[in-house]
């Protein structure tokens, strides 16, 4: 009796884990061991996750490289998987570090890969470690059954994403021959199902908006805080602060963006598929003008028809009993493809119109650390890249990929919201093409670069039968 009363807890304890433990996915478990390597940027620590891809790439016939970086601890990682040679490698990027968190806002270890309600959860689930779980898993499975190539996959996980100062600029100049290929795979467009779980549509982005910054300084007199004047900066700087903040920029529709506003009026009820018509091909400004409004509600749709501002720093004072003698706010700006610096400081100069505010260009980009002068020049080339080509072998094949694996979607290009590491191969005329190869809803979406960032264990299986059908399709021997 006394065995049976020991043993019955274990065995119930047991049981109860047999019964709720059930395997995860292979692409999901992937996901989690990839979230458990906290790359947490700065600094990163990029080379840890590297020695777990190796591990499991290996197996699988892959030539393994790992591209160490000045910084300790920081590398990239690349896998390839051979053909015949007959056609250029096609690749597949995705970056391996992610934006830090406020541990004390998660409901869950942000770096535990925790699986619960039918989702992985932790930072990088969404951006960009299941993308790279889900590239990563396509070109496993693709080798692990040993399908012919005509082309080279090439799959590779970054160091240092977008502004860092180890980013895929940096990997081209040390190992361009291991990452040149004819059309390359990146994150980007989105894949956005409904509340109710369809999959309303597939943006796959040809271009990126770029980012820059502009200062506004506004200059007063510096004295005691006992003796305050009128022309204190710190009040006139939250003047001007003030008239930016009800401010917004106008539309700018770039051929894509229009392709991706008349798709979503296909698969819209009214009022929305009138207003994404008439913004779209309307003349009536105040059709034009309705219709800015009613979309604009969408966050992420209004980010993408417009240059975009946000404050994002602030510096005054250095001590309690001083009137700072100037106060600075940078603003960062998501610029649509062809904007210029000058443009944005003759805007702002008409919306805040105040002489005693300066408006001059900060460091561009989004970096953590400063970009060196090749970097600058970069990214006054990236604002003004075309987008990538729709005809090629690769945009077509994720097209009808993506016809297949959610029947119904419109499938559409886009310009991407923010930036991406792309530009080191549309720098050198190399096609790339983003996604974010799982269906997501509007909650889902919200928490990226959030708290509790989740992707749905289903949408990774999904998004894996799309990336694995694509790259056969582009990278598969011909018979």
């Amino acid at each position: 009796m006394r065995l049976r009363s020991l043993l019955l807890p274990l065995f119930t304890t047991c049981l109860f884990a047999a019964d709720t433990a059930a395997p995860l996915p292979e692409v999901a478990q992937l996901l989690v061991d990839i979230i458990r390597v906290d790359t947490s940027n700065p600094p990163g620590n990029e080379d840890k996750l590297a020695q777990l891809l190796a591990a499991k790439f290996k197996p699988y016939g892959f030539e393994i490289d790992i591209i160490p970086t000045p910084q300790p601890g920081k590398s990239h990682f690349i896998a390839r998987l051979r053909g015949n040679g007959s056609r250029k490698p096609v690749l597949i990027a995705a970056h391996a570090d992610v934006v830090g968190v406020e541990r004390e806002k998660w409901t869950v270890d942000p770096f535990a890969g925790v699986v619960k309600d039918g989702a992985v959860w932790g930072r990088g689930a969404i951006d960009f470690k299941g993308g790279l779980a889900v590239f990563a898993q396509a070109a496993i499975d693709i080798a692990r059954r040993k399908v012919p190539l005509d082309r080279d996959i090439i799959f590779l996980s970054e160091a240092d994403e977008e502004g860092g100062q180890y980013n895929t600029r940096y990997l081209s100049t040390q190992a361009w021959d291991k990452i040149d290929c004819e059309f390359a795979l990146n994150e980007g467009g989105w894949i956005i199902k409904d509340d109710k779980g369809k999959v309303l549509y597939v943006s796959i982005s040809t271009a990126d908006k770029s980012g820059v910054s502009l200062k506004l300084t506004a200059r007063g007199t510096s004295t005691h805080s006992s003796m305050p004047r009128p022309d204190n900066a710190i009040y006139t700087l939250a003047r001007a602060l003030a008239k930016v903040s009800e401010y917004d920029t106008k539309p700018k529709l770039t051929a894509s963006t229009r392709e991706f506003f008349m798709a979503l009026s296909q698969v819209s009820a009214e009022p929305m598929k009138s207003h994404f018509r008439n913004l779209s091909e309307g003349k009536d400004p105040q059709l034009v003008a309705a219709a800015d409004k009613a979309i604009s509600e969408n966050t992420l749709l209004h980010a993408i028809m417009r240059d975009t501002i946000a404050p994002v720093l602030m510096n005054a004072g250095f001590r309690g009993n001083v009137i700072p003698g100037s106060a600075e706010v940078t603003l960062n700006f998501r610029t649509i493809p062809g904007t210029s610096n000058q443009e944005l400081i003759d805007e702002m100069t008409k919306v805040i119109n105040d002489p005693r505010v300066d408006i001059t260009v900060a460091q561009p980009g989004i970096g953590r650390t400063a970009l060196t002068p090749e970097q600058l020049k970069d990214y006054e080339r990236l604002r003004n890249m075309p987008e990538s080509s729709k005809e090629t072998d690769l945009y077509r094949a994720l097209v009808a990929s993506s016809k297949k694996t959610y029947p119904g979607a419109v499938v559409t290009p886009y310009l991407f919201q923010a930036g991406t590491d792309a530009f080191a191969w549309r720098s050198r005329n190399i096609p790339v093409y983003g996604i974010y190869p799982y269906p997501i809803d509007a909650a889902d979406l919200s928490r990226m670069h959030g708290n509790d960032e989740r992707v749905p264990i289903s949408s990774l299986q999904t998004g894996l039968a799309l990336i694995t059908d694509t790259l056969l399709d582009v990278a598969a021997a011909k018979k």
